[in-house]
């Protein structure tokens, strides 16, 4: 079954997506870091439209929305879905390896989405524990990053599901070499996994 946290995060960015969009010119929006958390960075800076960051929230919701109807998955699976520039990010666990394919062919059905990064783990949902230990990592490397001159901390989505980090956004090969640097370096990372597009 799909966490509860995902349905709170998209309830909470669709009413934020729907203000930044009212005020794009001068406002803040709470964009979601993954499945961890969320910073308020300006919608302006954002290297994507205004529209192509609404068509992404609502991409992911669909997909979303497909898994949790499908009780032949979404069972005994726990499954994250973030879509950043018509890129999906799959994280999780599944039970089996037939169940992963399910979930990718499903995410594959949403038109909108162009590429897809599957990193669903064969196995049973991660414990609380491990959830607040991947809260906290994200809380690291996010602070890491912001303090950092090398990496647009705007256009980063960090993303940690059982201690590894995926990194996504619209960046420069540079910025993806610091932002990779700064997590990998972040004590309790096991591993640092690239979903960046090259901006």
């Amino acid at each position: 079954m799909i966490p509860m946290h995902i349905k709170n995060i998209q309830r909470s960015f669709a009413a934020l997506i729907a203000i930044a969009m009212l005020n794009s010119v001068s406002g803040c929006a709470v964009v979601a870091v993954g499945a961890v958390g969320a910073t308020a960075v300006s919608v302006s800076n954002d290297r994507r439209t205004a529209g192509t960051q609404l068509d992404d929230f609502n991409a992911q919701r669909k997909a979303t929305g497909l898994i949790s109807k499908d009780e032949g998955v979404s069972e005994n699976s726990n499954i994250e879905i973030t879509v950043y520039n018509r890129v999906a990010l799959l994280t999780g666990q599944a039970p089996s390896q037939a169940a992963i394919n399910r979930i990718e062919s499903l995410v594959k059905s949403v038109d909108y989405i162009r590429k897809i990064h599957n990193q669903i783990r064969v196995g049973e949902a991660i414990p609380a524990t491990s959830v607040l230990h991947d809260k906290w990592l994200a809380t690291k490397i996010r602070t890491k990053i912001l303090a950092s001159d090398n990496v647009p901390a705007s256009q980063i989505t960090i993303v940690v599901e059982d201690s590894e980090v995926f990194l996504m956004g619209l960046v420069t090969n540079q910025e993806a070499t610091a932002a990779v640097d700064i997590a990998r370096h972040i004590d309790g990372v096991t591993k640092v996994i690239r979903a960046f597009e090259i901006y």
